[in-house]
């Protein structure tokens, strides 16, 4: 019911039609060629170019690029093992289980367009595999495997001079629209953040908690729209634009946009804790609020030595503020000043590398060390993909145990739809919904070929009258690819259409090879989801609990870190962890509730490292150093039982009196600069990291 609403909402827009009048061209181009040049299965060609399509170019063209690597991996894996193990079928389909759970484990790590490569190099194995046995009268492996790589490589080839010849689309816009959308939204949070003082007198509690509500939300959306960027980013290398090439320094940019937005969060923690604040005090958080507007609107800096700059009156402003508050205040807008210094020198980075980008210059600024040496630091859950690559092996085994057993000639359909769709959608946390759109899909396809196959195709007698019959219904499909919601439906119900009516020159069909592998694409699926529902499916709350358990494990590693370039990837990939984690739709308000504090503590984080440097500049047997080691193993602790989702009040307990005596004690301490940064890192890990409001010390 809901599909049918969404097809008769639809309403396709020039730039869809676009899209799919140069994809049907493609397609059939591709298909043309497959038969002047009598290839073996033509359906490979057109199929190839409905499976990369997609509106923007250099996306088209990256899985065009990955495709062709995955097809020549399989087929030249499948060209070695075939002829050794093709008399021995259980050991063959051993062989073959453990060959495409293993590609998909690796394709589920990488959460890069090049994840594709893997998880199409594990099933073309199948494929060719089993097509070889279906024929093994008629075609050797060898042929079949380099008539596979020529074919998907011609589709590939005349999508490419399509869709960059007519209306080429490149995504690099939607890059510099998203990356201008994430600007925006760090100036406008900054001004609520920074305006949050104001809110005290002129508005009710409630207002106030609505709006640092939005700013959160802000916050989550910010971490989401990093984690795809960083993904989108790798596609610019594929196209022609203004910043073709541009992946890596706007990945480090990136970087620089997620240290802005823990900058943020602090801001927000310590202007919370700074409530209420006197009206003069307003009036000069205020002034101060000015002064970094007008710099930060100033013309954006172009030498690597002015990104340290501050506002002239940036320290003479902030020595007024804390003349107006409390002396026990005056802790908090030190740590204030600190997070506000960081985030003006951040954010003018930020604009200095993207306009450089802009301007086709990939050259960092000096003072940035670039963290993407050691590519990607990315969020990686390995139990996901093992569960993937087991669920996989097992669906290969049963799929093809079942063709062994029964003999049934079509059976190979079978285990082959099967193994596709044990992998094709493993990436989401269930599966099993678009698994079963995937068989409807296939339900419908089935109606589709037999009114081509057994009413259309009889009378057509040339290419063309081929090609105009098809034109509805493959526009039709195409338009619905740039509609995520349509796009589950549209993609399998025009390959499932093209696999099944097999183009051939000397074309045929019959009632039984139609019935018979109408059977197999329908059961095949319905193996994977039988399966996948068993080993691979979990709930958004369920995966969202596992990143949150690797989230807590990464702030235990924090806790013996130094800072550097290393720690610096391991924030990177905490802050993508928040990322995905922001994607889920869960149900629980427990977790809601752990989402949104777990970006709160990841701005903690540096604080972690600041304690090791600290305890460095104190002598050893110091009691203040034995102290902070005591803290640490404390909040070892801690972290290890939020990991476990155990009950954390005893170690919280134990380590709020702990923080107050350091905090204390720290007072004493002969550097001044040491005692106020520890009584900073003290304040911020025991709000921000333990939740815990401050007592006075």
């Amino acid at each position: 019911m809901l599909l049918t609403k969404q097809l008769f909402a639809l309403r396709p827009n020039k730039s869809d039609w676009i899209f799919a009048i140069k994809t049907f061209i493609a397609g059939i181009l591709a298909l043309y060629i497959a038969f002047s040049l009598d290839l073996s299965y033509p359906i490979w060609a057109i199929g190839t170019v409905f499976v990369i399509a997609n509106p923007y170019t250099g996306m088209t063209a990256s899985k065009s690029v990955f495709r062709v690597l995955g097809t020549v991996l399989g087929a030249a894996v499948t060209i070695v093992v075939t002829p050794i193990l093709i008399h021995t079928p259980w050991l063959f389909t051993l062989f073959l289980a453990i060959w495409v759970g293993g590609c998909l484990y690796i394709s589920l790590l990488d959460r890069t367009p090049r994840s594709y490569m893997f998880m199409l190099a594990g099933y073309t194995a199948v494929i060719i595999a089993f097509t070889i046995i279906n024929n093994i009268e008629t075609a050797t492996v060898f042929d079949l495997a380099i008539g596979r790589v020529i074919e998907i490589s011609l589709g590939v080839l005349c999508s490419a001079v399509v869709m960059t010849a007519i209306y080429p689309m490149n995504i690099a816009p939607a890059v510099q629209n998203q990356v201008a959308k994430l600007l925006k939204d760090t100036e406008q949070v900054f001004d609520k953040i920074m305006m949050q003082a104001f809110s005290n007198l002129e508005q009710d509690a409630q207002s106030q908690d609505s709006i640092k509500q939005n700013y959160s939300k802000t916050f989550n959306a910010m971490t989401r729209d990093i984690a795809n960027l960083h993904v989108m980013a790798i596609h610019l290398s594929y196209e022609r634009s203004k910043i073709k090439g541009m992946t890596k320094p706007l990945q480090e940019m990136l970087h620089q946009l997620s240290m802005v937005t823990t900058n943020l969060v602090a801001m927000s923690e310590r202007m919370k804790q700074l409530e209420p604040i006197p009206q003069v005090a307003q009036q000069q958080i205020q002034l101060i609020h000015q002064h970094i507007l007008e710099f930060l609107k100033q013309q954006p800096t172009q030498r690597n030595h002015e990104l340290n700059l501050l506002p002239d009156d940036f320290h003479q402003d902030f020595d007024q503020l804390e003349q107006l508050l409390e002396p026990d205040q005056r802790i908090l807008i030190a740590s204030l000043k600190m997070d506000i210094r960081h985030f003006i020198q951040n954010i003018r980075a930020i604009h200095l590398i993207w306009h450089r980008i802009q301007q086709g210059d990939y050259v960092l600024p000096e003072t940035i060390i670039p963290i993407a040496s050691h590519y990607p630091s990315l969020h990686r859950d390995h139990g996901i993909a093992v569960r993937g690559g087991i669920s996989a092996f097992i669906v290969v085994m049963i799929g093809t145990g079942i063709w062994i057993v029964t003999g049934w000639k079509a059976g190979y359909m079978m285990a082959e739809m099967a193994a596709i769709t044990a992998c094709i959608l493993t990436s989401l946390d269930n599966p099993v919904p678009a698994l079963k759109m995937f068989v409807r899909a296939n339900v419908y396809a089935i109606v589709v070929i037999f009114i081509y196959g057994f009413g259309i195709f009889p009378m057509v007698t040339e290419f063309w009258q081929m090609g105009l019959v098809l034109a509805p219904f493959i526009l039709f499909c195409l338009l619905l690819y740039p509609h995520p919601p349509l796009n589950a439906i549209g993609l399998p119900l025009i390959m499932g259409v093209i696999m099944g009516l097999n183009f051939h020159n000397r074309y045929s069909i019959d009632t039984v090879t139609f019935i018979d592998s109408s059977l197999g694409t329908v059961l095949g699926p319905m193996i994977s989801i039988l399966i996948i529902r068993l080993v691979r499916s979990m709930s958004p709350d369920m995966s969202a609990q596992r990143i949150l358990t690797t989230h807590y494990h990464a702030i235990r590693q924090a806790l013996y870190l130094p800072y550097g370039v290393k720690f610096r990837i391991h924030l990177r990939q905490m802050l993508d962890s928040i990322g995905v984690l922001n994607t889920k739709i869960v149900q629980s308000d427990d977790l809601k509730h752990n989402i949104n504090l777990a970006m709160i503590e990841c701005s903690a984080i540096v604080d972690l490292t600041r304690l090791q440097e600290l305890m460095l500049k104190l002598p050893k047997g110091d009691q203040l150093r034995l102290a902070l080691e005591e803290l640490i193993m404390g909040l070892d602790d801690y972290l290890r039982a939020k990991e476990l989702n155990q009950n954390t009040t005893s170690f919280l307990n134990s380590i709020q009196p702990k923080i107050e005596r350091l905090k204390a004690n720290s007072k004493i301490v002969a550097d001044s600069n040491v005692a106020e940064r520890l009584q900073i890192s003290l304040n911020n890990i025991q709000t921000s990291l333990c939740h815990q409001s401050t007592v006075s010390a």
